[in-house]
């Protein structure tokens, strides 16, 4: 049954689980980018950096000139101005005058008066109207000026540095440059909402048996006094859908503990080691913040049986992955506080290794809901869709039997859906009706038969009816439609009035012939065979490999099993060629006498099913007692 409260989102995206519930991890010691020797390479490069920087900015346009090119310009009088500091001086030029060595032209310029010089400067410079300033005329850049332009390059090249280092991290998963990775952070639920018992129904034994470790993980105390040790670890098997997750959520909410949740498949990556990796880092995780609850769902993605070859050696991925969780769960003690929950619904393919005592040493079945289960699951899911007051979630329950709670939660999303495309304030029963024939059934397809193929697919789903109100012990027949829904150009919906866990031969037998009654009727009425039968092909197939070599409903077979419930099991690896022959043989003489029966009751009653198929073409669909009126048999008392 799945969760009423979102799934906490992953904290780092190569964290292969989500968290809830556990204390805020202290924020990880910030490393430098590179390590020291990414400093010193940083710090070498910037210094030539600004080495060329510098001297590129020093290259101004205030040439030194020798004095003789000043004196020789003094007396061309094409001085301007001079200011003179010791004998330093600089000056500007009225004209542009190239550089003696002929690389560019210059007007302001830098020389030094040599100390031995005897001429006449002063007057000189009088005698040519040049002026001698009290400022510089080559204005200097100031020291912070100076500071700066040194300090530039290299605060670039930091951070050009840090945002390589950070993509690169990124790149990595969350590692830096020398592959460290920051321990994972644990994420809140919105609000603060947890599931609990309260979440989770019709699944009440399941309930009972995970209570203990609720309790253990409360008062660890009182079983350490009596010398208990809890379970190391609960699988909780069974079909998709069945709330086998949200169980495992519940335990954590209902005792306060932090929750490590993860699927197996994510723990695999193309580079071996990795998984392992993560698996140790994880239950790290939890023992720090113990006690906790660690689940993994589909656990038998890496928990298969080893030795199948699918490896070099055995030291695959999948398989050094399976030996970690292996060996961090046979390092539990009983007073570490940390339980293990695994989901799977083919446990029959776990490794020994995995299901012994001391590892998961509990194996829970979570089945699907019975009929008042499956009441509280909806009522569970309506809590937050307004129902109109005519609804009968009793009834709803009754007409929805092996449906897991996934399925529920997906009929009530359904109803809901049709409710607001019809504009409508509340759910009603019809809207449960019809969200039910979607699901169960299929959408309606927009097909236009022609006038012929419609009579023959009417008469063919009144064969599938007729013979399941005729043969004692059938379920009821709830609808019949010659409108197209999904891949079926009609259907014919029979469930019980109640659930069934075990079932009878005869009962069996009665679910064949009704599977056959329409290729029968077509045969009966047409004398011919078509393609619409595929579907009911597929089902007495299926039902009579069961009862031949599964359920020893054979004499010739005997009481055993020939072929292997798990459909990925070597078919004709699990038994002998001439049992398996014995097989073939029974199941097609179980099948041709099923058929045969069925032939023969239609010819029996063929008004009735002329009856039948004449008001499916009238109306298209018949309700329950309409189809009952229709053929005038009368309904089995509920």
């Amino acid at each position: 049954m799945p969760s009423p409260t979102p799934v906490p989102p992953r904290d780092r995206a190569d964290t292969p689980w989500r968290s809830e519930g556990a204390p805020p991890a202290p924020p990880p010691k910030r490393r430098m980018p590179g390590g020291w020797r990414g400093l010193v390479l940083a710090a070498l490069v910037v210094f030539l950096l600004t080495n060329l920087v510098l001297s590129f900015f020093n290259e101004g346009d205030e040439p030194t000139v020798s004095y003789t090119e000043f004196s020789k310009q003094v007396a061309n009088g094409n001085v301007e101005k001079i200011y003179s500091k010791g004998d330093a001086i600089q000056g500007e030029l009225k004209n542009e005058q190239p550089l003696p060595d002929g690389k560019g032209d210059y007007t302001k310029f830098v020389t030094q008066r040599p100390a031995f010089a005897d001429d006449q400067l002063w007057a000189n410079l009088t005698a040519k109207g040049v002026t001698v300033t009290a400022s510089p005329v080559v204005v200097q850049r100031s020291f912070l000026s100076n500071l700066l332009l040194s300090l530039a390059p290299m605060v670039l090249l930091v951070v050009l540095w840090l945002l390589i280092a950070r993509r690169m991290g990124g790149a990595m998963g969350g590692a830096g440059p020398l592959g460290r990775k920051a321990p994972p952070k644990p994420v809140e639920l919105e609000g603060g909402k947890r599931t609990t018992f309260d979440d989770v129904a019709g699944i009440d034994e399941v309930e009972e048996e995970l209570s203990e470790v609720v309790d253990f993980l409360k008062n660890p105390q009182a079983y350490r006094r009596m010398g208990a040790r809890m379970p190391g670890g609960v699988l909780l098997a069974g079909p998709p859908g069945t709330g086998k997750t949200l169980l495992a959520r519940a335990v954590a909410g209902e005792a306060g503990v932090p929750f490590f949740s993860a699927s197996a498949s994510e723990f695999i990556e193309m580079i071996v080691g990795v998984g392992a990796s993560r698996v140790r880092e994880l239950f790290t995780e939890a023992r720090k913040v113990a006690p906790a609850i660690i689940f993994i769902d589909e656990i038998d993605t890496i928990g298969r049986a080893r030795g199948g070859g699918s490896g070099l050696g055995g030291h695959d991925e999948r398989e050094q992955t399976l030996n970690q969780i292996l060996t961090e769960m046979d390092g539990f003690s009983g007073s570490e506080g940390v339980v293990v929950l695994a989901a799977t619904n083919r446990a029959s393919v776990l490794d020994p290794a995995l299901t012994r005592p001391g590892r998961f040493d509990r194996t829970v079945a979570v089945s699907p809901p019975d009929r008042a289960g499956r009441e509280a699951i909806l009522r569970i899911h309506t809590r937050d869709i307004p129902l109109d007051p005519g609804v009968d979630l009793a009834q709803v329950a009754r007409t929805t039997p092996g449906m897991t709670g996934a399925e529920l939660a997906n009929l009530a999303n359904e109803a809901a859906l049709l409710a607001v495309k019809r504009g409508q304030p509340a759910v009603t029963g019809a809207d449960l009706s019809d969200a039910l024939e979607k699901v169960q059934l299929g959408a309606k397809r927009p097909l236009v038969m022609p006038e012929e193929e419609r009579r023959r697919t009417a008469y063919h789903e009144s064969g599938h009816a007729l013979l399941g109100m005729l043969h004692p012990g059938a379920d009821p027949v709830r609808k019949i439609t010659i409108v197209p829904r999904g891949r079926a150009l009609g259907v014919t919906l029979s469930t019980p009035d109640a659930d069934r866990y075990a079932y009878t031969e005869e009962y069996l037998r009665g679910r064949i012939i009704g599977a056959l009654g329409g290729m029968a009727a077509e045969h009966v009425v047409y004398n011919l065979i078509t393609t619409g039968a595929e579907n009911d092909l597929e089902q007495v197939t299926n039902l009579a490999r069961g009862m031949v070599g599964r359920w020893g409903m054979s004499e010739r077979v005997g009481r055993l099993t020939a072929i292997p419930a798990d459909a990925e099991a070597p078919y004709g690896l699990t038994a002998a060629p001439a049992t398996l022959d014995a097989v073939d043989h029974e199941m097609r003489r179980i099948v041709d006498e099923c058929y045969e029966n069925a032939c023969r009751l239609l010819r029996e009653h063929r008004q009735q099913l002329d009856a039948l198929a004449e008001a499916l073409l009238a109306n298209e669909t018949l309700e329950e007692d309409a189809a009952y009126a229709a053929a005038g048999i009368t309904r089995p008392a509920k």
